[in-house]
């Protein structure tokens, strides 16, 4: 724990758990994310086992160019965006009016 993760209204879309490892973590739709490794499988690598199967994805940080990254994120956030108005669950933010997204890093 401790690592940073990149939310919407309170709800985690990117996550930098693996940094140590070298990449960093996307929450995809599994076809979002087979769209993805096919195009660039030596970057986006879907997270071993069921979290994978789900669209949890890797992305190699070291060599996403700036662009892909950019990309792949705001790809991420749109979908949160898409779940969290299709659960009609309000968050503390959201109910306050405020519609940004943030980053928070755990200590």
């Amino acid at each position: 724990m401790g690592k940073a993760d990149f939310r919407v209204a309170g709800r985690i879309f990117a996550t930098l758990a693996s940094e140590e490892q070298g990449y960093g973590n996307l929450m995809l739709k599994p076809e979002q994310q087979a769209a993805f490794v096919e195009e660039l499988p030596e970057v986006f690598v879907p997270i071993a086992d069921g979290w994978g199967r789900m669209g949890m994805t890797h992305i190699r940080l070291a060599i996403a160019s700036e662009d892909i990254l950019a990309g792949a994120l705001r790809t991420a956030w749109k979908l949160r965006l898409e779940k969290n108005a299709r659960s009609g669950k309000k968050t503390r933010a959201l109910a306050k009016g405020a519609r940004r997204t943030k980053i928070r890093r755990k200590k």
